[in-house]
């Protein structure tokens, strides 16, 4: 897993972005509006979102266009998948133990 992406979506701002990110692509002066944020401000954190591989920019004329990358996030889902089965075990063990508990205690 990828720690940069990690680390750019651990900061509000950015994951507010990424969010916005999600419905459809933007400028910057969209992103800026829409989260009553600053375009310098905006632009800097879509930096670090570039930077990490998380959004790409399309050049039209003089506009920035942003849009999410969708490598970044099979990463994180790959990475997840092992977090889930292990859950997913320990639960299925968690069931498993208390059935027999109530297996126990049924007066048959």
């Amino acid at each position: 897993m990828n720690t940069d992406v990690m680390s750019a979506l651990a900061e509000p701002n950015r994951m507010q972005i990424v969010e916005l990110l999600r419905e459809c692509s933007l400028t910057v002066g969209e992103i800026a509006e829409r989260l009553q944020m600053r375009q310098p401000q905006t632009s800097k954190h879509l930096r670090v979102l570039s930077e990490a591989g998380i959004v790409e920019v399309e050049v039209d004329a003089n506009r920035r266009i942003y849009k999410l990358r969708a490598d970044p996030f099979r990463e994180l889902d790959n990475w997840l998948a092992s977090y889930r089965i292990m859950w997913e075990k320990r639960f299925d063990r968690l069931d498993d133990y208390l059935q027999k508990l109530q297996d126990n205690e049924d007066p048959k």
